[in-house]
Protein backbone atom coordinates (compact mmCIF):
# COMPACT_ATOMS: atom_id res chain seq x y z
CA UNK A 1 0.00 0.00 0.00
CA UNK A 2 2.89 2.39 1.24
CA UNK A 3 4.07 1.84 -2.79
CA UNK A 4 1.16 2.75 -4.03
CA UNK A 5 0.28 5.74 -2.29
CA UNK A 6 3.54 6.93 -3.24
CA UNK A 7 3.33 5.92 -6.75
CA UNK A 8 -0.25 7.50 -6.77
CA UNK A 9 1.32 10.92 -5.38
CA UNK A 10 4.23 11.05 -7.93
CA UNK A 11 1.57 10.67 -10.61
CA UNK A 12 -0.48 13.02 -9.23
CA UNK A 13 2.28 15.85 -9.00
CA UNK A 14 3.36 14.89 -12.82
CA UNK A 15 -0.59 15.30 -13.64
CA UNK A 16 -0.21 18.94 -11.92
CA UNK A 17 2.86 19.52 -13.29
CA UNK A 18 1.89 19.59 -17.03
CA UNK A 19 -1.05 22.28 -16.65
CA UNK A 20 -0.51 25.38 -17.18
CA UNK A 21 -3.87 27.49 -15.52
CA UNK A 22 -5.20 31.14 -15.31
CA UNK A 23 -7.10 32.47 -12.36
CA UNK A 24 -8.94 35.48 -12.50
CA UNK A 25 -7.71 38.62 -10.42
CA UNK A 26 -4.60 40.66 -9.59
CA UNK A 27 -3.20 38.52 -7.16
CA UNK A 28 -2.94 34.69 -6.90
CA UNK A 29 -6.21 32.98 -5.28
CA UNK A 30 -5.50 30.44 -2.12
CA UNK A 31 -5.80 27.80 -4.68
CA UNK A 32 -3.69 28.22 -6.87
CA UNK A 33 -0.68 28.54 -4.08
CA UNK A 34 -1.88 25.46 -2.87
CA UNK A 35 -1.51 23.67 -5.66
CA UNK A 36 1.23 25.31 -6.37
CA UNK A 37 2.71 23.15 -2.98
CA UNK A 38 1.23 19.93 -4.34
CA UNK A 39 3.06 20.02 -7.87
CA UNK A 40 1.96 22.41 -10.43
CA UNK A 41 4.68 24.27 -11.93
CA UNK A 42 3.18 26.31 -14.26
CA UNK A 43 0.80 29.39 -14.18
CA UNK A 44 -0.76 31.58 -17.25
CA UNK A 45 -0.92 35.29 -17.16
CA UNK A 46 -3.74 36.65 -19.25
CA UNK A 47 -5.18 40.98 -19.57
CA UNK A 48 -7.34 40.20 -16.84
CA UNK A 49 -4.55 39.57 -13.82
CA UNK A 50 -2.27 42.79 -15.27
CA UNK A 51 -2.81 46.37 -13.59
CA UNK A 52 0.54 47.51 -13.68
CA UNK A 53 3.95 46.70 -13.70
CA UNK A 54 4.64 46.90 -10.07
CA UNK A 55 1.45 44.72 -9.25
CA UNK A 56 2.29 42.54 -11.85
CA UNK A 57 5.96 42.10 -10.10
CA UNK A 58 4.42 41.57 -6.85
CA UNK A 59 1.97 38.90 -8.15
CA UNK A 60 4.60 37.07 -10.09
CA UNK A 61 6.87 37.31 -6.40
CA UNK A 62 3.81 36.05 -4.65
CA UNK A 63 3.49 32.72 -7.08
CA UNK A 64 7.48 32.26 -7.03
CA UNK A 65 7.42 32.89 -2.99
CA UNK A 66 5.27 29.24 -3.42
CA UNK A 67 7.93 27.85 -5.93
CA UNK A 68 10.86 29.54 -7.09
CA UNK A 69 11.24 27.74 -10.08
CA UNK A 70 7.36 28.48 -11.45
CA UNK A 71 7.09 28.99 -14.94
CA UNK A 72 4.96 32.10 -15.13
CA UNK A 73 3.54 32.26 -19.00
CA UNK A 74 2.05 35.43 -20.37
CA UNK A 75 0.68 35.99 -24.18
CA UNK A 76 2.73 39.73 -25.06
CA UNK A 77 3.28 39.31 -28.98
CA UNK A 78 3.70 42.99 -28.68
CA UNK A 79 1.30 44.90 -31.13
CA UNK A 80 -2.35 43.92 -31.37
CA UNK A 81 -1.94 41.04 -29.14
CA UNK A 82 -1.29 42.45 -25.50
CA UNK A 83 -1.39 41.63 -21.88
CA UNK A 84 0.90 43.67 -20.56
CA UNK A 85 -0.83 46.53 -21.99
CA UNK A 86 -4.05 45.44 -22.60
CA UNK A 87 -5.72 48.51 -22.07
CA UNK A 88 -3.34 51.39 -23.02
CA UNK A 89 -2.25 49.66 -26.33
CA UNK A 90 0.82 47.93 -26.77
CA UNK A 91 4.39 49.99 -26.69
CA UNK A 92 5.42 47.74 -29.01
CA UNK A 93 4.54 46.91 -32.93
CA UNK A 94 3.25 43.52 -34.34
CA UNK A 95 4.96 41.36 -36.12
CA UNK A 96 3.29 42.51 -39.59
CA UNK A 97 4.93 45.92 -39.11
CA UNK A 98 8.74 44.23 -38.42
CA UNK A 99 8.50 42.13 -41.62
CA UNK A 100 7.24 45.27 -43.24
CA UNK A 101 10.35 47.25 -42.23
CA UNK A 102 12.67 44.03 -42.58
CA UNK A 103 15.48 44.45 -40.46
CA UNK A 104 16.61 41.75 -38.20
CA UNK A 105 18.52 43.78 -36.07
CA UNK A 106 15.17 45.64 -35.12
CA UNK A 107 13.49 42.83 -34.58
CA UNK A 108 15.47 41.76 -31.92
CA UNK A 109 16.05 44.61 -30.61
CA UNK A 110 12.24 45.37 -30.27
CA UNK A 111 11.91 41.63 -28.54
CA UNK A 112 14.88 42.02 -26.13
CA UNK A 113 13.08 45.01 -24.82
CA UNK A 114 9.88 43.69 -24.58
CA UNK A 115 11.68 40.28 -23.04
CA UNK A 116 13.16 42.83 -21.15
CA UNK A 117 9.85 44.42 -19.24
CA UNK A 118 8.39 41.20 -18.83
CA UNK A 119 11.68 39.85 -16.60
CA UNK A 120 11.28 43.09 -14.99
CA UNK A 121 7.41 42.14 -13.68
CA UNK A 122 8.90 38.19 -13.08
CA UNK A 123 7.23 36.73 -16.33
CA UNK A 124 9.42 34.10 -17.79
CA UNK A 125 8.02 32.18 -20.42
CA UNK A 126 6.22 34.13 -23.54
CA UNK A 127 3.50 32.46 -25.74
CA UNK A 128 5.23 33.99 -28.78
CA UNK A 129 6.19 34.54 -31.39
CA UNK A 130 3.56 33.93 -33.84
CA UNK A 131 5.69 31.83 -36.59
CA UNK A 132 3.16 31.72 -39.10
CA UNK A 133 3.16 32.26 -42.99
CA UNK A 134 0.09 34.47 -43.64
CA UNK A 135 -0.46 32.96 -46.80
CA UNK A 136 -4.41 33.25 -46.82
CA UNK A 137 -4.87 37.72 -47.22
CA UNK A 138 -8.49 36.56 -45.68
CA UNK A 139 -7.24 34.50 -42.56
CA UNK A 140 -9.59 35.88 -39.69
CA UNK A 141 -6.96 35.18 -36.84
CA UNK A 142 -2.95 35.72 -37.75
CA UNK A 143 -3.20 38.55 -40.02
CA UNK A 144 -0.75 41.27 -38.56
CA UNK A 145 0.08 38.75 -36.12
CA UNK A 146 2.18 37.19 -38.80
CA UNK A 147 5.90 38.57 -40.16
CA UNK A 148 3.98 38.46 -44.06
CA UNK A 149 3.73 36.54 -46.08
CA UNK A 150 7.36 34.70 -47.27
CA UNK A 151 8.01 32.14 -45.44
CA UNK A 152 12.15 33.39 -45.82
CA UNK A 153 11.04 36.42 -44.54
CA UNK A 154 8.76 35.11 -41.59
CA UNK A 155 11.63 32.53 -40.64
CA UNK A 156 14.99 35.32 -40.43
CA UNK A 157 12.35 37.40 -38.23
CA UNK A 158 11.41 34.59 -36.35
CA UNK A 159 14.64 33.50 -35.59
CA UNK A 160 15.54 37.38 -34.69
CA UNK A 161 12.71 37.65 -32.48
CA UNK A 162 13.40 34.32 -30.23
CA UNK A 163 17.28 35.16 -30.02
CA UNK A 164 16.09 38.94 -28.54
CA UNK A 165 13.46 37.78 -26.32
CA UNK A 166 15.61 34.78 -24.62
CA UNK A 167 18.48 37.23 -24.60
CA UNK A 168 16.61 38.92 -21.85
CA UNK A 169 16.06 35.54 -19.27
CA UNK A 170 12.43 34.66 -21.34
CA UNK A 171 11.53 31.73 -23.04
CA UNK A 172 10.15 31.85 -26.23
CA UNK A 173 7.36 29.59 -27.46
CA UNK A 174 7.07 29.65 -31.47
CA UNK A 175 3.14 29.22 -32.38
CA UNK A 176 1.37 28.04 -34.24
CA UNK A 177 3.14 24.56 -35.21
CA UNK A 178 2.98 23.63 -38.02
CA UNK A 179 1.28 26.88 -39.12
CA UNK A 180 -1.78 28.55 -39.15
CA UNK A 181 -1.46 30.79 -42.08
CA UNK A 182 -3.14 29.46 -44.38
CA UNK A 183 -6.69 29.05 -42.64
CA UNK A 184 -10.19 31.08 -43.21
CA UNK A 185 -11.08 29.62 -39.80
CA UNK A 186 -10.15 31.02 -36.63
CA UNK A 187 -9.57 27.78 -33.98
CA UNK A 188 -11.00 29.94 -30.86
CA UNK A 189 -14.74 28.83 -33.04
CA UNK A 190 -13.95 25.93 -34.90
CA UNK A 191 -11.60 23.48 -36.74
CA UNK A 192 -9.70 24.72 -39.25
CA UNK A 193 -8.73 22.77 -41.84
CA UNK A 194 -5.40 23.44 -44.56
CA UNK A 195 -5.06 21.09 -47.49
CA UNK A 196 -1.15 21.39 -48.08
CA UNK A 197 0.50 18.75 -49.85
CA UNK A 198 4.01 17.69 -47.80
CA UNK A 199 5.92 19.54 -50.22
CA UNK A 200 3.96 22.92 -49.32
CA UNK A 201 3.94 22.11 -46.03
CA UNK A 202 8.13 22.11 -46.14
CA UNK A 203 8.70 24.85 -48.46
CA UNK A 204 6.23 27.15 -46.42
CA UNK A 205 4.49 26.33 -43.43
CA UNK A 206 8.13 24.70 -41.69
CA UNK A 207 10.48 26.85 -42.57
CA UNK A 208 9.93 29.28 -40.09
CA UNK A 209 9.78 26.55 -37.39
CA UNK A 210 12.90 24.72 -38.50
CA UNK A 211 14.54 28.98 -38.29
CA UNK A 212 13.05 28.79 -34.68
CA UNK A 213 14.25 25.13 -33.24
CA UNK A 214 17.39 26.58 -35.00
CA UNK A 215 17.77 29.67 -33.05
CA UNK A 216 17.24 27.93 -29.84
CA UNK A 217 13.22 28.41 -29.05
CA UNK A 218 12.74 27.00 -25.42
CA UNK A 219 9.15 25.96 -26.48
CA UNK A 220 6.39 25.05 -29.59
CA UNK A 221 3.12 25.61 -29.25
CA UNK A 222 0.70 23.54 -31.04
CA UNK A 223 -2.28 24.95 -33.59
CA UNK A 224 -5.77 23.25 -33.35
CA UNK A 225 -5.90 22.76 -36.94
CA UNK A 226 -6.65 19.81 -39.27
CA UNK A 227 -3.87 19.07 -41.90
CA UNK A 228 -4.19 15.82 -43.57
CA UNK A 229 -1.28 15.58 -45.52
CA UNK A 230 0.34 15.10 -41.37
CA UNK A 231 -3.08 13.35 -40.26
CA UNK A 232 -6.49 12.93 -41.99
CA UNK A 233 -8.49 12.22 -38.56
CA UNK A 234 -6.80 14.00 -35.14
CA UNK A 235 -6.26 18.09 -35.15
CA UNK A 236 -2.53 18.52 -34.89
CA UNK A 237 -2.40 19.41 -31.41
CA UNK A 238 -4.03 15.44 -30.70
CA UNK A 239 -1.77 14.02 -33.54
CA UNK A 240 1.37 11.69 -32.27
CA UNK A 241 2.68 12.16 -36.13
CA UNK A 242 2.65 15.73 -36.24
CA UNK A 243 4.17 16.14 -32.84
CA UNK A 244 6.26 13.23 -31.95
CA UNK A 245 6.40 12.25 -35.67
CA UNK A 246 7.24 15.63 -37.35
CA UNK A 247 8.19 17.97 -34.44
CA UNK A 248 9.95 15.55 -32.16
CA UNK A 249 11.46 13.66 -35.34
CA UNK A 250 14.97 13.55 -36.35
CA UNK A 251 15.99 15.58 -39.22
CA UNK A 252 17.13 13.38 -41.08
CA UNK A 253 14.04 11.73 -41.42
CA UNK A 254 12.73 15.06 -42.38
CA UNK A 255 11.49 15.98 -38.79
CA UNK A 256 12.34 19.14 -36.81
CA UNK A 257 14.68 17.54 -34.04
CA UNK A 258 13.31 19.42 -31.62
CA UNK A 259 13.48 18.45 -28.10
CA UNK A 260 12.28 21.79 -25.80
CA UNK A 261 8.68 21.60 -24.11
CA UNK A 262 5.93 21.56 -26.56
CA UNK A 263 2.60 23.40 -25.32
CA UNK A 264 -0.43 23.31 -26.61
CA UNK A 265 -2.97 26.49 -27.70
CA UNK A 266 -5.80 26.58 -25.29
CA UNK A 267 -7.22 23.47 -24.56
CA UNK A 268 -10.70 24.89 -24.33
CA UNK A 269 -10.48 26.34 -27.74
CA UNK A 270 -13.53 24.78 -29.58
CA UNK A 271 -11.71 23.42 -32.77
CA UNK A 272 -10.52 20.57 -29.40
CA UNK A 273 -13.19 20.89 -26.98
CA UNK A 274 -16.56 20.48 -29.24
CA UNK A 275 -15.28 17.57 -30.29
CA UNK A 276 -13.56 15.62 -27.64
CA UNK A 277 -13.93 17.51 -24.49
CA UNK A 278 -11.36 19.07 -22.57
CA UNK A 279 -10.26 16.09 -20.03
CA UNK A 280 -9.98 14.00 -23.51
CA UNK A 281 -8.72 16.43 -25.25
CA UNK A 282 -5.70 16.71 -22.80
CA UNK A 283 -5.52 13.28 -22.37
CA UNK A 284 -4.82 13.07 -26.23
CA UNK A 285 -2.50 16.13 -26.16
CA UNK A 286 0.16 14.32 -23.80
CA UNK A 287 -0.16 10.93 -25.46
CA UNK A 288 0.40 12.83 -28.68
CA UNK A 289 4.00 14.33 -27.49
CA UNK A 290 2.77 17.64 -26.19
CA UNK A 291 4.75 18.57 -22.52
CA UNK A 292 1.97 20.66 -21.46
CA UNK A 293 -1.83 21.93 -21.48
CA UNK A 294 -2.42 25.55 -21.58
CA UNK A 295 -5.80 26.20 -20.40
CA UNK A 296 -7.40 29.38 -18.83
CA UNK A 297 -8.07 32.04 -21.23
CA UNK A 298 -11.92 30.89 -21.11
CA UNK A 299 -11.85 28.44 -18.00
CA UNK A 300 -10.04 29.88 -15.10
CA UNK A 301 -10.74 28.19 -11.95
CA UNK A 302 -9.77 25.50 -9.64
CA UNK A 303 -12.17 23.00 -10.46
CA UNK A 304 -10.87 23.26 -14.56
CA UNK A 305 -7.14 22.19 -12.96
CA UNK A 306 -8.92 19.21 -11.03
CA UNK A 307 -10.85 17.89 -14.09
CA UNK A 308 -7.67 18.20 -15.78
CA UNK A 309 -5.30 16.52 -12.97
CA UNK A 310 -7.63 13.44 -12.53
CA UNK A 311 -8.34 13.35 -15.79
CA UNK A 312 -5.07 12.61 -16.73
CA UNK A 313 -4.20 10.00 -13.54
CA UNK A 314 -7.73 7.92 -14.48
CA UNK A 315 -5.89 8.02 -18.22
CA UNK A 316 -2.73 6.27 -16.62
CA UNK A 317 -4.67 3.88 -14.38
CA UNK A 318 -6.69 2.97 -16.84
CA UNK A 319 -3.74 2.60 -19.49
CA UNK A 320 -4.62 5.36 -22.23
CA UNK A 321 -1.86 7.19 -21.32
CA UNK A 322 1.54 5.19 -20.30
CA UNK A 323 2.67 6.34 -17.40
CA UNK A 324 6.60 7.33 -18.88
CA UNK A 325 5.26 9.64 -21.35
CA UNK A 326 3.71 11.66 -18.64
CA UNK A 327 6.87 12.06 -16.94
CA UNK A 328 8.77 12.93 -19.54
CA UNK A 329 6.31 15.97 -20.25
CA UNK A 330 6.37 17.17 -16.27
CA UNK A 331 10.38 16.56 -16.39
CA UNK A 332 10.57 18.82 -19.77
CA UNK A 333 8.58 21.50 -17.70
CA UNK A 334 10.11 21.53 -14.58
CA UNK A 335 13.92 21.94 -16.80
CA UNK A 336 12.12 24.77 -18.57
CA UNK A 337 11.57 26.24 -14.84
CA UNK A 338 14.95 25.61 -13.67
CA UNK A 339 16.43 27.15 -17.18
CA UNK A 340 13.97 30.35 -16.34
CA UNK A 341 14.98 30.57 -12.56
CA UNK A 342 18.91 30.84 -13.54
CA UNK A 343 18.52 33.03 -16.97
CA UNK A 344 15.53 35.32 -15.99
CA UNK A 345 13.76 37.54 -13.56
CA UNK A 346 14.31 41.05 -12.22
CA UNK A 347 17.99 40.36 -11.90
CA UNK A 348 18.52 39.34 -15.92
CA UNK A 349 16.00 42.76 -16.26
CA UNK A 350 18.19 44.82 -14.76
CA UNK A 351 21.24 43.99 -16.78
CA UNK A 352 20.03 44.86 -19.92
CA UNK A 353 20.14 48.63 -20.86
CA UNK A 354 16.34 50.26 -21.54
CA UNK A 355 15.08 50.99 -24.87
CA UNK A 356 12.33 52.49 -23.99
CA UNK A 357 12.36 54.54 -27.68
CA UNK A 358 12.56 50.97 -29.65
CA UNK A 359 9.06 50.33 -30.52
CA UNK A 360 7.87 53.71 -31.62
CA UNK A 361 11.32 54.16 -33.87
CA UNK A 362 10.22 50.71 -35.20
CA UNK A 363 6.41 51.85 -35.90
CA UNK A 364 7.69 54.77 -37.57
CA UNK A 365 9.58 52.76 -39.87
CA UNK A 366 6.95 50.33 -40.77
CA UNK A 367 4.83 52.90 -41.78
CA UNK A 368 3.55 53.20 -45.95
CA UNK A 369 1.84 56.11 -46.98
CA UNK A 370 1.07 56.83 -50.37
CA UNK A 371 -0.70 60.12 -51.76
CA UNK A 372 -3.93 60.38 -53.96
CA UNK A 373 -2.91 59.81 -57.71
CA UNK A 374 -3.06 63.60 -59.24
CA UNK A 375 -4.11 65.20 -56.29
CA UNK A 376 -1.66 67.89 -54.54
CA UNK A 377 0.70 67.31 -52.30
CA UNK A 378 -0.64 66.80 -48.58
CA UNK A 379 -0.80 69.44 -46.09
CA UNK A 380 -1.34 68.75 -42.84
CA UNK A 381 -4.81 69.81 -41.26
CA UNK A 382 -4.52 73.71 -39.50
CA UNK A 383 -6.74 72.37 -36.83
CA UNK A 384 -8.92 69.20 -35.42
CA UNK A 385 -9.89 66.69 -37.83
CA UNK A 386 -13.24 64.16 -37.51
CA UNK A 387 -12.20 60.66 -37.50
CA UNK A 388 -14.30 57.88 -38.85
CA UNK A 389 -13.17 54.50 -37.22
CA UNK A 390 -15.31 51.84 -39.35
CA UNK A 391 -14.41 49.08 -36.70
CA UNK A 392 -14.94 45.26 -37.33
CA UNK A 393 -15.62 43.00 -34.70
CA UNK A 394 -12.54 41.92 -32.55
CA UNK A 395 -10.87 38.60 -32.77
CA UNK A 396 -10.71 36.19 -29.17
CA UNK A 397 -6.73 35.82 -29.68
CA UNK A 398 -6.86 40.42 -30.07
CA UNK A 399 -10.04 41.09 -27.55
CA UNK A 400 -11.69 44.24 -27.43
CA UNK A 401 -10.49 45.53 -24.42
CA UNK A 402 -7.54 46.99 -25.93
CA UNK A 403 -8.02 50.25 -27.81
CA UNK A 404 -6.92 51.01 -31.44
CA UNK A 405 -7.12 53.50 -34.28
CA UNK A 406 -5.69 57.50 -33.99
CA UNK A 407 -8.24 59.09 -32.49
CA UNK A 408 -6.67 59.35 -28.94
CA UNK A 409 -3.34 60.69 -30.52
CA UNK A 410 -4.73 63.37 -32.86
CA UNK A 411 -7.03 64.38 -29.65
CA UNK A 412 -4.16 65.00 -28.19
CA UNK A 413 -2.28 67.00 -31.06
CA UNK A 414 -5.06 68.48 -32.39
CA UNK A 415 -7.07 69.65 -29.32
CA UNK A 416 -11.15 69.99 -30.93
CA UNK A 417 -10.64 66.39 -32.51
CA UNK A 418 -13.79 64.70 -32.29
CA UNK A 419 -14.18 60.53 -33.48
CA UNK A 420 -17.81 58.35 -33.82
CA UNK A 421 -16.91 54.46 -34.71
CA UNK A 422 -19.05 52.88 -37.06
CA UNK A 423 -19.51 49.10 -37.70
CA UNK A 424 -21.12 46.45 -39.70
CA UNK A 425 -24.88 46.89 -38.04
CA UNK A 426 -24.73 50.48 -38.71
CA UNK A 427 -24.90 49.34 -42.41
CA UNK A 428 -28.43 48.13 -42.18
CA UNK A 429 -29.58 51.11 -44.17
CA UNK A 430 -26.96 50.80 -46.83
CA UNK A 431 -23.14 52.62 -46.85
CA UNK A 432 -24.82 56.44 -48.23
CA UNK A 433 -26.67 56.55 -44.90
CA UNK A 434 -23.45 55.62 -42.86
CA UNK A 435 -21.64 58.09 -45.09
CA UNK A 436 -24.31 60.98 -44.46
CA UNK A 437 -23.74 60.70 -40.57
CA UNK A 438 -20.08 61.22 -41.02
CA UNK A 439 -20.51 64.22 -43.08
CA UNK A 440 -23.32 65.14 -40.71
CA UNK A 441 -20.62 65.21 -38.05
CA UNK A 442 -17.51 66.09 -39.66
CA UNK A 443 -18.81 69.73 -41.14
CA UNK A 444 -16.03 71.36 -42.71
CA UNK A 445 -13.53 69.52 -41.00
CA UNK A 446 -10.85 66.99 -42.57
CA UNK A 447 -11.87 63.20 -42.16
CA UNK A 448 -9.42 60.31 -41.09
CA UNK A 449 -11.22 57.33 -41.90
CA UNK A 450 -9.63 54.40 -39.88
CA UNK A 451 -10.09 50.59 -41.13
CA UNK A 452 -8.89 47.20 -40.20
CA UNK A 453 -8.73 44.84 -43.10
CA UNK A 454 -10.73 46.35 -45.07
CA UNK A 455 -10.49 43.59 -47.75
CA UNK A 456 -12.06 41.27 -45.23
CA UNK A 457 -15.07 43.16 -45.04
CA UNK A 458 -17.55 44.15 -48.10
CA UNK A 459 -19.58 46.12 -45.79
CA UNK A 460 -16.31 48.39 -44.77
CA UNK A 461 -14.99 48.69 -48.49
CA UNK A 462 -18.36 50.00 -49.24
CA UNK A 463 -18.16 52.55 -47.07
CA UNK A 464 -15.15 53.89 -47.58
CA UNK A 465 -15.36 54.00 -51.34
CA UNK A 466 -18.58 55.76 -50.72
CA UNK A 467 -16.76 58.28 -48.24
CA UNK A 468 -14.05 58.86 -50.81
CA UNK A 469 -16.63 59.41 -53.42
CA UNK A 470 -17.82 62.20 -51.02
CA UNK A 471 -14.75 63.83 -49.79
CA UNK A 472 -11.96 62.41 -51.89
CA UNK A 473 -9.51 64.40 -49.24
CA UNK A 474 -10.43 62.19 -46.43
CA UNK A 475 -7.34 60.23 -45.05
CA UNK A 476 -7.12 56.79 -44.80
CA UNK A 477 -5.34 54.71 -42.15
CA UNK A 478 -5.30 50.92 -42.57
CA UNK A 479 -4.26 49.22 -39.26
CA UNK A 480 -4.79 45.83 -40.77
CA UNK A 481 -2.94 44.11 -43.48
CA UNK A 482 -2.86 46.50 -46.20
CA UNK A 483 -4.14 44.02 -48.84
CA UNK A 484 -6.62 45.91 -50.30
CA UNK A 485 -5.57 49.03 -52.93
CA UNK A 486 -4.18 51.82 -51.41
CA UNK A 487 -7.40 55.05 -51.77
CA UNK A 488 -7.25 58.06 -49.43
CA UNK A 489 -5.53 61.75 -49.91
CA UNK A 490 -3.13 60.07 -48.35
CA UNK A 491 -3.56 56.40 -47.73
CA UNK A 492 -1.31 55.44 -44.54
CA UNK A 493 -0.44 51.64 -43.82
CA UNK A 494 0.33 51.25 -40.21
CA UNK A 495 0.46 47.67 -40.59
CA UNK A 496 -0.64 46.83 -36.99
CA UNK A 497 -3.05 48.56 -34.65
CA UNK A 498 -0.90 48.59 -31.73
CA UNK A 499 -0.78 52.21 -29.89
CA UNK A 500 2.72 52.92 -30.88
CA UNK A 501 1.65 52.86 -34.29
CA UNK A 502 -1.60 54.72 -33.90
CA UNK A 503 1.03 58.05 -32.75
CA UNK A 504 2.95 56.76 -35.65
CA UNK A 505 0.40 57.35 -37.99
CA UNK A 506 -0.98 60.63 -36.15
CA UNK A 507 2.07 62.17 -36.57
CA UNK A 508 2.32 62.02 -40.55
CA UNK A 509 -1.28 63.18 -40.57
CA UNK A 510 -0.70 66.32 -38.18
CA UNK A 511 2.99 66.79 -39.31
CA UNK A 512 4.13 66.69 -35.06
CA UNK A 513 6.47 64.35 -33.92
CA UNK A 514 6.22 63.46 -30.65
CA UNK A 515 9.88 63.25 -28.95
CA UNK A 516 9.47 60.07 -26.74
CA UNK A 517 6.87 57.24 -26.09
CA UNK A 518 5.45 59.05 -23.14
CA UNK A 519 4.34 61.38 -26.10
CA UNK A 520 6.47 64.87 -25.64
CA UNK A 521 5.10 67.11 -28.52
CA UNK A 522 8.45 68.41 -29.94
CA UNK A 523 6.74 70.97 -32.74
CA UNK A 524 9.03 69.14 -35.16
CA UNK A 525 7.17 68.91 -39.05
CA UNK A 526 7.20 65.20 -39.90
CA UNK A 527 9.26 63.98 -43.54
CA UNK A 528 6.61 62.71 -45.61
Amino acid sequence: MTTLARASATLTRDALTVLQPGFTGTSAPDWLLRRLGEGLASVGLFGRNVASPEQLAALTAQLRAERDDVLVAIDEEGGDVTRMEVRGGSSFPGNLALGAVDDTGLTHAVARELGRRLAACGANLNWAPSADVNSNPDNPVIGVRSFGASPRLVARHTAAWIEGLQGAGVAACAKHFPGHGDTAVDSHHALPRIDADPATLADRELVPFRAAVAAGTKAVMSAHILLPALDPALPVTLSPAALHGLLRGPVADGGLGFDGLIVTDGIEMRAVADAYGIERGSVLAIAAGADAICVGGGLADEDTVLRLRDALVTAVTDGRLPEARLAEAAARVRALGEWAKTAGGPDAARRIVPAPEVGLAAARRALRITPAEGAPAYRPPAGPVFVAALTPVAGIAVGDETPWGVAAELTRLLPGTTTAAYGSEDTARGASAVVAQVLDAAADRRIVAVVRDVHRHGWMAGVLDALLAARPDTVVVEMGVPQAPPAGAPHIATHGAARVCGRAAAEVITGVVTSDINGDITGNEAGH
